[in-house]
């Protein structure tokens, strides 16, 4: 597969504003890169997805490819997913969980399909102009919600760079999915209201991802994607 303009564009325009999320760590510690997380296309050059059509908007890999281990987690804790080097961009830091299927091996799963939902999303703080917590910031803690079901899930991380995204196709999706083992003793399973694919949870219109974040400054924001999911 031809790589992406995107990526190309990384390349060509060097990493130095570009990041990747290549680790997920529990407690204090941390981790390896990749170690927890399928890698992703862009882990030699830092490059992102501009087409929320393409295959790449799930967890940015062109072709499936596990990552070498899966994290074990107890619903209800807090985890924390790394960027590197840090989130550059103005724009917000959402964080989705899939389910794998009964009977089917996380490592060969590739989270096709209606079953993602959202866990968290970012909203900034308005004023002369927009300001985001992730700006900056290479930690991002994140609780997965303690009521789900124990299972193997898929942890995507998404960040959305909007610094030039009163073009379509121009916002930047910063995207990785780490492999986690859920325990504990929830019996929940959001229902379809909360649940999206990728591609197909975003258009290259929606509000929050066509939008000029600097004239006239919002007074408002609409993430992109389902509302999130609570217990």
């Amino acid at each position: 597969m031809l790589p992406s303009i995107s990526l190309l564009l990384a390349a060509a325009l060097g990493t130095s504003a570009h990041y990747t999320f290549p680790k997920v760590w529990a407690n204090s510690g941390t981790t390896a890169d990749w170690q927890y997380v399928r890698k992703a296309d862009n882990w030699q050059n830092n490059g992102f997805v501009d087409n929320v059509n393409s295959q790449q908007i799930r967890c940015f890999q062109s072709s499936h490819s596990p990552a070498p281990s899966t994290l074990s987690v107890a619903a209800g804790t807090t985890i924390t997913y790394g960027a590197a080097p840090s989130v550059y961009h103005p724009g917000p830091m959402q964080f989705y969980l899939a389910r794998v299927p009964d009977g089917q091996d996380i490592n060969s799963w590739t989270g096709e399909g209606a079953v993602w939902f959202k866990i968290y999303h970012e909203q900034p703080t308005f004023g002369s102009q927009l300001t985001w917590s992730s700006n900056g910031k290479s930690s991002f803690p994140v609780k997965i919600p303690s009521c789900i079901k124990s299972g193997s899930y898929l942890l995507r991380a998404e960040h959305i760079g909007l610094h030039v995204a009163q073009s379509s196709g121009a916002a930047q999706f910063y995207i990785s999915c780490a492999q986690l083992s859920i325990t504990g003793s929830g019996s929940t399973e959001p229902g379809a209201n909360y649940k999206v694919s990728f591609p197909g949870a975003y258009k290259a219109s929606d509000p929050g991802i066509l939008i000029n974040i600097n004239y006239p400054v919002p007074t408002s924001y609409k993430n992109p994607g389902p509302s999130v999911f609570t217990c």
